[in-house]
């Protein structure tokens, strides 16, 4: 079992709801297998176990999230859940399966990838056609460095952004991240620079 110090200061850094959700996974994860390492990668804690990635964790400011990297062989029939990873938004301990389900669902994960099974992921062009939404144009375009920066980011990346501020439920809420996006792009952040 490796651990890795950037987990403890995620932890530590996480909003205070977040931290013993965060720890009892880390905990669990760990219990499962000795031979499953963390690290950081996409600016969260990810598990790997024989150098593939096994799970992850992260939190955000109302929830935390847990995601198989196997998901649909371990949990196939699961319904859609709300929010990022397996379990949908993870609000409090309560939100998690109890520690056996979540070990049953480890245990299979490792055999899985022992097995050397995978799941099939849609692949993304590399140049794939970003339609970026006049409104977002129209701000970028008033800020001269926000629209030479965008213009530079990847497909992926604007992707990122756009989808950020159209999922907006209010024209409130859409015109404030708006606002933000602009101010991050203008200092070259891409939307989970926070994460980094």
């Amino acid at each position: 079992m490796k651990k890795d110090e950037r987990v403890d200061a995620y932890i530590k850094n996480a909003p205070l709801f977040a931290q013993p959700i965060l720890h009892h996974l880390r905990v669990l994860i760990h219990k499962v297998s000795p031979n499953i390492n963390e690290t950081i990668k996409w600016g969260f804690p990810n598990f790997e176990y024989k150098e593939k990635i096994l799970c992850s964790f992260a939190a955000f400011k109302g929830h935390c999230a847990f995601n198989l990297w196997l998901h649909s062989l371990v949990i196939p029939s699961v319904e859609t859940k709300t929010g990022m990873g397996s379990l949908g938004k993870i609000l409090s301990l309560r939100d998690l399966p109890t520690d056996g389900a979540l070990t049953k669902i480890l245990r299979e994960a490792i055999q899985y990838t022992e097995e050397g099974r995978t799941i099939s992921r849609r692949s993304r062009l590399k140049n794939e056609k970003i339609i970026t939404p006049e409104y977002l144009q129209t701000a970028l375009e008033k800020n001269k460095i926000a629209s030479e920066n965008y213009e530079a980011f990847s497909s992926s990346k604007k992707k990122e952004y756009i989808e950020w501020i159209t999922e907006a439920k209010t024209g409130t809420t859409r015109d404030k991240r708006l606002s933000i996006a602009v101010e991050w792009i203008a200092e070259g952040k891409t939307r989970h620079w926070k994460y980094k």
